[in-house]
């Protein structure tokens, strides 16, 4: 059984070459994936399915291709939330929850996003509790889709604004939330994305236990995780913004 785990592309018409190669990505090197997990943020923004779909519709039709030989698994992020049962159906894309334990052949691992993990942030969690609310979410969805296309383009100017205030540790995890979502899994293993800040933590429990694997951002370099036999792998390559062997060929 062969694992693929990706997460913080985000995906948006602004930046082709992340596209191109995440097309690449899904026909090539993760042509011979058993299950592919995409763990969040996979698009910039994502106003709802109806919205959504159109504008991302290379990206919907390679994932449905990718569907008939690989298992595929949708966590949401906090840029892509209100990603739903449409989506689902039309790339065959199973949409997991929050937090999602799955079997390894090194053992179990919960997989997040990796923003619920960033309890020192405490401004950024009440937003996040806010969107997550089902009654915020249908209101907004009610919503004509240039509206919330404005309504989108505002909370992600908001958002890299209070970024650039923000010292880098309150952006990050907060370590006893890290102890208590592996304690409360019963696992040893946490793989997330959201922080940007890919690498491989240990001690995560206690002294050797407990492991902490961070996805990377796609933007100078793509990044994913294997998972093969009884080894995992972070790998990172870089994406050349006219490289004609990231065209989807």
């Amino acid at each position: 059984m062969k694992r693929y785990f990706i997460a913080d592309l985000h995906l948006t018409p602004e930046r082709p070459d992340i596209t191109r190669a995440f097309l690449h990505f899904i026909k090539n090197t993760a042509n011979d994936a058993d299950e592919l997990y995409l763990l969040g943020d996979i698009f910039e923004a994502w106003i709802g399915d109806d919205g959504g779909i159109p504008a991302y519709q290379s990206v919907i039709d390679a994932l449905q291709s990718a569907s008939l030989t690989t298992a595929l698994y949708f966590q949401h992020g906090n840029r892509d939330f209100l990603v739903g049962d449409a989506f689902s159906t039309a790339t065959n894309c199973t949409l997991l929850a929050p937090k999602y334990i799955v079997n390894l052949p090194t053992g179990d691992a919960l997989l997040m996003h990796g923003d619920q993990l960033c309890t020192d942030d405490v401004e950024y969690q009440a937003f996040r509790s806010m969107v997550r609310n089902p009654e915020w979410q249908t209101d907004f969805l009610n919503k004509p889709i240039n509206e919330r296309l404005h309504i989108a383009r505002q909370m992600r100017e908001a958002s890299k604004k209070k970024g650039a205030e923000k010292s880098n540790d309150i952006m990050d995890v907060n370590p006893n939330s890290v102890r208590q979502a592996l304690v409360d899994a019963q696992v040893e293993l946490v793989i997330h994305g959201h922080t940007h800040r890919p690498a491989v933590h240990h001690n995560q429990i206690k002294a050797g236990v407990g492991t902490r694997i961070v996805l990377g951002d796609w933007d100078k370099k793509l990044w994913y995780l294997v998972s093969d036999h009884q080894a995992l792998t972070l790998i990172d390559e870089p994406i050349h913004p006219t490289d004609p062997t990231t065209l989807g060929t």
